[in-house]
């Protein structure tokens, strides 16, 4: 009699348990919660690239105002000026072409007769 007791007890504690497990999982199966769930993933994928998002523009950030300070210091704004003393030439910061006439010591830039480029004149 206690054998037939206990495994009917344990048979239906078996049955109780597995009705629970299906039912739950029947729940999650159904299309409001399936909603909800891929509305919380997008949520927090969200709020991790927003997050990336900001370390990036902090870090472009930071290199930005890294290297407006290394193009003040070769451009020389950031040396103190004497009040009585001109301030040093500035630094090109593009290579300019000196072989054209224009630079060409001791010569001025006139044109040629032969070739003019103005578009203008009578030919």
């Amino acid at each position: 009699m206690f054998r037939r007791t206990f495994w009917f007890t344990t048979g239906v504690a078996a049955g109780v348990w597995a009705t629970t497990k299906v039912n739950r999982k029947l729940k999650q199966l159904t299309p409001e919660s399936l909603a909800a769930t891929a509305a919380n993933k997008a949520l927090e994928a969200g709020h991790r690239i927003k997050d990336r998002a900001v370390d990036f523009a902090l870090d472009v950030r930071d290199g930005m105002a890294q290297r407006e300070e290394q193009l003040g210091d070769a451009l020389g704004l950031h040396t103190p000026v004497d009040q009585h003393e001109l301030p040093a030439p500035r630094q090109h910061a593009a290579i300019e072409n000196r072989t054209t006439p224009k630079y060409v010591e001791g010569s001025t830039y006139q044109t040629n007769s032969y070739n003019s480029y103005n578009r203008n004149e009578d030919h």
